[in-house]
């Protein structure tokens, strides 16, 4: 029987220090619990430049690691137009991320390209709520919307890890 192809997968936000490696944080716990860590590979990038090569920022760092995600590894990079051919999906956070990003392609792009909030699962949080389209940025404001942040992006990279699986004919490994 032949292994499936590693699927890749890149979080994008502003400045690499919030949303993205949240959500960087969050896809591979959830890939390692799923038993596919050798099979789908994660990474997160920013599409300004301000925060290269520094870690998340601290209270991003505090709130996942509140919840058990480790982002201290983390470091920030911006997004380049040859992710486009490293990627499987690339996943930009807000409206004005995906511009930027689409404004980098040369060619068409064969990946998939996709707001973050698209692959919350339908219901979410429950009917009658409220959701939002765009992960807000915590950035500048309180200590809960760093919480809002990881409610979102834990419910969101369920549903892509559901989407990889499908599209991709992955399956958790007996044991896991």
């Amino acid at each position: 029987m032949t292994k499936p192809a590693k699927v890749s997968v890149l979080f994008v936000c502003l400045g690499n220090i919030c949303r993205s490696p949240s959500a960087d944080g969050i896809m591979r716990r959830q890939v390692a619990d799923a038993g596919l860590a050798g099979l789908v590979a994660v990474d997160s990038a920013g599409t300004g430049q301000w925060h290269v090569g520094k870690g998340p920022d601290a209270r991003a760092t505090a709130h996942a690691a509140q919840r058990g995600y480790d982002l201290s590894p983390l470091r920030a990079r911006q997004f380049k137009a040859a992710d486009f051919d490293r990627f499987d999906y690339i996943i930009p956070m807000d409206r004005q991320n995906l511009a930027d990003i689409e404004a980098q392609q040369v060619r068409p792009y064969g990946g998939q390209l996709a707001l973050m909030l698209d692959y919350l699962p339908a219901g979410y949080p429950k009917p009658g709520v409220e959701v939002p389209v765009e992960v807000p940025d915590p950035y500048y404001g309180g200590e809960d919307g760093f919480e809002q942040v990881l409610d979102l992006l834990e419910a969101a990279t369920t549903g892509l890890l559901a989407d990889i699986c499908q599209r991709h004919g992955l399956t958790q490994p007996s044991g896991a």
